[in-house]
C-alpha cells in the first residue's frame, strides 16, 4: 500500500487547508484511512479516520466541528479539510491505512505515507 499525502503549507490562524492523500497498490474494501499529526517535540496522535467502505468517520476531540474527513473512492483519495486552523495545529500531517478497527477505534495504523507540513501563525 502507498499512501501520498499533500496540500499543507502555510496559512494564517482562522484560516483553512484541505490536505489530500491518494491510495495505491492495495485491496480498501475493509480498510479505513486516517490522519495523524506529529508537532515538534510531540507524540505523533491521531486526527481523523474514515472507512473506505461505508460511512464511519473518527474524529479527535480537539479538532472536532474544524475538521471533516472524506473520501473520492473512484479517485482513491481521502481529503481533510481544516477550517478555523489554530497555532497549536501546527504539525507535519500523515495519512495513513489499516484495518478499520485500528483505524478508527484504536486509532492505530500499518501502512504510513509520507508527511505534508502544515504551520498556522498567530
Amino acid at each position: 500500500v502507498q499512501l501520498q499525502a499533500s496540500g499543507g503549507g502555510l496559512v494564517q490562524a482562522g484560516g483553512s487547508l484541505r490536505l489530500s492523500c491518494s491510495a495505491s497498490g492495495g485491496t480498501f474494501s475493509r480498510q479505513a484511512v486516517g490522519w495523524f499529526r506529529q508537532a515538534p517535540g510531540k507524540e505523533r496522535e491521531f486526527v481523523a479516520g474514515v472507512r473506505w467502505s461505508g460511512e464511519s468517520t473518527s474524529y479527535a476531540d480537539y479538532v472536532k466541528g474544524r475538521f471533516t474527513i472524506s473520501r473520492d473512492n473512484a479517485k482513491n483519495t481521502v481529503y481533510l479539510q481544516m477550517i478555523n486552523l489554530k497555532p497549536e495545529d501546527t504539525a507535519v500531517y500523515y495519512c495513513a491505512a489499516g484495518p478499520m478497527s485500528s483505524i478508527l477505534v484504536f486509532r492505530k495504523a500499518d501502512y504510513w505515507g509520507q508527511g505534508t507540513q502544515v504551520t498556522v501563525s498567530s
